[in-house]
């Protein structure tokens, strides 16, 4: 038997908010489901599974479709949204390759 995954309350909002917006987008732009699943090249009904906000679908295909229907996800150009990655992976680069777990020291004011 598979284990059912758990997730947070604002990870399924979140999810859900970001199908909306995409379903909403592709009607504003008056764009089929067979359109944009066919431009995506994914499955119609895995387009309905990412607009009802499922929390199984990829996460690429998920950025993906909404890219192609105009949603900055990060408010972000791609010259500033790679900039930003640069400049996050130097951040990463300063700090430890590895993290241990840290003692727990045995004195207890009580």
């Amino acid at each position: 038997m598979k284990k059912q995954r758990v997730y947070a309350r604002y990870t399924i909002e979140a999810s859900l908010l970001l199908g909306k917006l995409i379903r909403w987008h592709r009607k504003k732009l008056k764009i089929s489901v067979e359109n944009l699943s066919d431009r995506a090249c994914i499955s119609r009904t895995t387009l309905r599974k990412i607009e009802r906000g499922e929390m199984t679908c990829e996460i690429g295909l998920v950025f993906e479709v909404a890219t192609l229907v105009g949603i900055k996800l990060f408010e972000a150009d791609y010259g500033t949204l790679k900039a930003q990655n640069e400049r996050v992976e130097d951040k990463i680069a300063l700090l430890p390759k590895s993290i241990q777990p840290q003692e727990k020291d045995l004195e207890d004011d009580f």
